[in-house]
C-alpha cells in the first residue's frame, strides 16, 4: 500500500510567517499532498526567527479543507496540560477533524527545558510525558467539552529516537510511530516488527511515518512499513524549496 505524504516544515526564518505557511500548506493540498506538518520547538540552536506552530496551524486549517495538520513533535513535559486539551480540541473541530497530536520528550540541548525552568532530565521528562498522555486522554474523553471532532480522539503520534527502544513501547500504547535518526529502511522494518509484537493481532491501525529530504525515492520506506512519507526541508528552510518540491507534487 502506498504511504500517503506530507510536507514537514520548520517555521524559521523566512517561513516565521503564519500566513506564508497558510499559504503553503493550501498550494500542498492543491497538488494532492495528504498532510502538512509543523516543527514544534521554543528555540532551536543559531536559529533568531521561530513561529508558535499551534498558532500558524490555526491559520493552516482555515486556509485549508482536507490535509491533515499537525506539530512534530510537541514535547509534553514542558505544557500544561489542561491548555493542550483546550487548544488540541479547538483545532480539531476547527479543522474538521484533521489534526494529529505528535508528542515526545523533548531535548535540552537547544535551550527549550533548564532555562526556562522547565526539567531538563530525560528520565523526568519521560515520566511527564507518560503522565500528560494518560491526563490528556481523560480530558479529551468527558472531563472537558465539548469533545474533539475525531472519534473515538484525537492520533497521537509518539516520537522515538534510534535506537531507543522504551519509546517503542510508548508509541505501542497510542496510534503512531515517529522514528527518529533512523539509519535506513531496514531499521524501520525493525521498528515496525517491534511495535506490532507490543500490540497484538487485533489493536488496530498504526502509523509509521518517517521523513526524508525531496526527492527520496518513497518506496524503499514503504516496503519497510512507512503508512506517512513526510518531505522535510532541515532547519533553514525556505519558501521558495518547499513550494518546489509541493509543485512537483507527491
Amino acid at each position: 500500500m502506498a504511504a500517503r505524504r506530507a510536507i514537514f516544515v520548520a517555521p524559521f526564518g523566512e517561513l516565521a510567517d503564519a500566513r506564508r505557511l497558510a499559504r503553503l500548506a493550501a498550494a500542498a493540498e492543491a497538488q494532492g499532498w495528504d498532510g502538512f506538518f509543523l516543527w514544534d520547538h521554543l528555540a532551536y540552536e543559531d536559529v533568531s526567527e521561530l513561529a508558535d506552530p499551534w498558532v500558524a496551524m490555526t491559520a493552516i486549517a482555515c486556509a485549508t479543507e482536507r490535509v491533515r495538520i499537525g506539530a512534530l513533535v510537541t514535547p509534553l513535559p514542558r505544557r500544561r496540560i489542561q491548555k493542550l486539551a483546550r487548544e488540541t480540541v479547538t483545532l480539531d473541530r476547527l479543522s474538521g477533524g484533521r489534526l494529529v497530536l505528535g508528542v515526545g520528550i523533548g531535548g535540552d540541548h537547544h535551550g527549550e527545558f533548564g532555562p526556562f525552568g522547565d526539567p531538563a532530565d530525560p528520565r523526568e521528562r519521560a515520566r511527564l510525558l507518560d503522565e500528560g498522555l494518560e491526563r490528556l486522554a481523560e480530558l479529551w474523553d468527558g472531563e472537558f467539552a465539548p469533545p474533539p471532532a475525531q472519534e473515538p480522539r484525537i492520533p497521537i503520534w509518539v516520537a522515538g529516537r534510534w535506537p531507543n527502544r522504551r519509546p517503542l513501547q510508548r508509541a505501542a500504547r497510542w496510534d503512531g510511530l515517529f522514528p527518529i535518526d533512523l539509519p535506513g529502511p531496514e531499521a524501520l522494518t525493525e521498528q515496525a516488527r517491534m511495535v506490532r509484537e507490543l500490540r497484538g493481532d487485533d489493536a488496530g491501525p498504526f502509523e509509521f511515518v518517517v521523513t526524508n529530504p525531496a526527492g527520496t525515492d518513497p518506496a524503499p520506506w514503504e516496503q519497510a512499513g512507512a503508512t506517512w512519507c513526510l518531505t522535510g526541508f532541515g532547519r533553514a528552510p525556505t519558501e521558495a524549496e518547499v513550494r518546489e518540491a509541493i509543485d512537483a507534487g507527491p
